[in-house]
Formats: C-alpha cells, structure tokens, sequence
C-alpha cells in the first residue's frame, strides 16, 4: 500500500493528508458533543457549532477519497489543488467565526471569585434559554458556560488555524506534483 513514488513530495502529501484527517475527526468529535449536549437540553444547536460540523464533515471525506486516489495513482493534481484552495477558504471562515469570540475570553477566569458576578449572570441567561424548549443558544454564551468549554472550544479554534496551514501546505503540494507529472522526461543520453 506504498502508492507511487513521489519522492519526497508525495511524502510529504501523504503526512499532510493524514494530520488533516486526523485533526478533522478532532473537531468533529468535539463539535458533535456540543451539539448533543444543546439538542438533550431541548435547544436549537449553534449555528456556528452546526456550519463546523458540516465543514469538517465533508472536509474528512475528501481527505478519505483523496488519500485512496493518490495510492492508487488516480489523483488528477490541478483538481486538488483547487479543492484545496476552496477548503483552505471554508476553513479560514471557520476559525474566523469560531475565533471571534474566543479571542477575547480567558478560559483561567472562568469560574474564579474575580469573575463569579458574570459566571452568576452568564448561568441565569443559559438556564433561561434552556428552560424555553427549542430556544436558541447564542454561541457567545456557550462558550463561556463553563472552563471545560472554553478550553474545548479554543481546541477547537486552535485545530481550524492549523488546518488551514496544512490546506494550503497541501495544495502547494498538489500544485508541484502536477507540474512534476507534466514535465517532460529527460531525454537519454546514448553512450
């Protein structure tokens, strides 16, 4: 199960794809326990939880079909490339909408007594949007419910920025295995 020799670029393809895959299934599992945890309150889920959710869904299928082509030395290249740089996109907006709040949050002040006049309010905003089936939960107020959570969710934040440098290392990849595979052989030389 080698695939083709690339040499050291497709290597380097291949690791790439494998920490995409894995830094997805990451997300997607903390992600999903978001959601479950609004939907068992009787709440709408996030929308921000629900759009990375469905990004990095189809993110991990592509990454599969990708990874099997490229053994199987059926990847078209340029096309990959483009994937990537629409991926690359879908995700930059993911650890921007994810982020922007977060951003300003200090997950250690989370449930210290400096803070617990917030943590007070933050608490009785949550469980009046929980006592309301179906209420919608701002993500703002989410991920300031809890330390765990913030810690969670800046994981989370942390994963997408990474992803979107191995996005783009990737497409750079693609991009020079494509003109590598387009390059004409070198000519032999008759002793």
């Amino acid at each position: 199960m080698a695939g083709p020799n690339h040499g050291a670029l497709g290597s380097t393809f291949k690791i790439v794809r494998i920490l995409q895959a894995l830094s997805l299934i990451a997300i997607i599992g903390m992600a999903a326990y978001f959601i479950s945890q609004m939907i068992q309150h009787n709440n709408a889920p996030s929308e921000v939880l629900v759009g990375t959710l469905s990004v990095t869904c189809i993110a991990v299928l592509y990454c599969a079909i990708t990874y099997i082509l490229y053994i199987d030395d059926a990847l078209p290249f340029l096309i990959t490339t483009g994937m990537d740089g629409t991926l690359l996109i879908a995700l930059v907006v993911v650890a921007v909408v994810v982020g922007k709040p977060l951003s300003y949050l200090n997950c250690q002040v989370i449930g210290s007594s400096s803070v617990s006049e917030s943590t007070y309010q933050l608490g009785l905003e949550l469980k009046k949007s929980f006592s309301k089936e179906g209420a919608k939960v701002q993500y703002s107020n989410w991920i300031g419910a809890s330390r765990l959570t913030c810690y969670e969710m800046k994981a989370i934040w942390g994963l997408s920025i990474a992803l979107c440098i191995l996005f783009a290392f990737s497409a750079i990849c693609s991009i020079c295995l494509w003109r590598r595979s387009k390059a004409a052989p070198p000519k032999s030389v008759d002793a």
